[in-house]
């Protein structure tokens, strides 16, 4: 399996900008696409932007512009950059990653990190 560790999280004013790293461990062969979902209190996650192994990007509606996902394959890390935070950016941002459906992946499946808390005060 792969292990997840989320940091970069923190407290920050409304239009600050935060840049959240994502390192992965363990069977970094089997990763294929990277993601950052968020949960806000109250809330259902939702996801936020994801990431190919070849690099290409797809973000949630309203997303793309502020929020910039990218990737470091020889790292195994995946990053994201918040910029003109609001308020309502206020939540748990959660790490992914989906694995290969490769034979020797077959028992592989998706992993998530702990989360790091973003905080954005007005």
């Amino acid at each position: 399996q792969v292990q997840l560790v989320e940091s970069g999280g923190g407290l920050v004013q409304a239009g600050g900008s935060l840049r959240l790293s994502c390192a992965a461990s363990g069977n970094t062969i089997c990763i294929s696409t990277m993601g950052w979902y968020r949960q806000a209190p109250g809330k259902e996650r939702e996801v936020v932007a994801t990431i190919t192994s070849g690099g290409f990007t797809t973000y949630a509606d309203s997303k793309e512009g502020r929020f910039t996902i990218s990737r470091d394959n020889a790292r195994n890390t995946v990053y994201l950059q918040i910029d003109g935070l609001k308020p309502e950016d206020t939540a748990v941002y959660y790490c992914n990653t989906e694995p290969w459906h490769a034979h020797i992946c077959r028992n592989e499946h998706p992993s998530w990190g702990q989360g790091t808390q973003v905080t954005v005060s007005s």
